[in-house]
């Protein structure tokens, strides 16, 4: 599900419709993740996640597939839209540390700085892929650190990457 069927598919301003795509989305509906908002510039996003009986585990607190779902894919989502069409990005690893049982409603920040979109365009002028760690932590109501997420990225330029495609088949290309 790519970002502009999203827009097409629901109308409205880009960032709304992503929101609300997003929030419509099986897996996050299912899990009672919510996107709450997502800033213009798409350096921003807040999600939350109230416990409910669906998506409590047996002991009551939040499951904590459903506490990993709620970081998954938004880091990936932002670096596509802040560097453009000109780049590759994929979510390539992942690890969460629980530090305390989720309970009630639970909530994560993702913040992209323009000094990170820096840093990944100046590391991918001399290297062919760049693979970044982004943190993110999930706060319950009290802001008391509930889960510890890092998103392993990697990030390419798509003109090194069919250059290395076609160095890798045998192809010569011509400048």
């Amino acid at each position: 599900m790519t970002r502009t069927f999203l827009i097409r598919l629901l109308g409205g301003s880009q960032n709304h419709a992503l929101r609300r795509g997003v929030n419509l989305w099986p897996p996050f509906l299912g899990a009672g993740i919510r996107v709450k908002r997502i800033s213009a510039d798409m350096k921003e996003v807040d999600v939350e996640m109230k416990l409910r009986w669906w998506n409590a585990n047996y002991v009551g607190t939040h499951f904590g597939g459903s506490l990993y779902m709620m970081t998954d894919a938004f880091y990936m989502l932002m670096l596509m839209s802040n560097l453009g069409r000109d780049y590759i990005v994929w979510d390539k690893a992942a690890t969460i540390r629980y530090r305390k049982p989720g309970m009630g409603r639970v909530r994560a920040e993702f913040r992209l700085s323009d000094a990170q979109l820096d840093e990944i365009r100046e590391k991918l002028k001399t290297l062919l892929k760049y693979e970044r760690t982004f943190a993110v932590e999930v706060r319950d109501e009290a802001g008391e650190v509930v889960a510890e997420v890092e998103k392993l990225l990697y990030i390419r330029r798509k003109d090194s990457f069919r250059a290395a495609e076609t160095q890798e088949r045998g192809v010569q290309t011509t400048a």
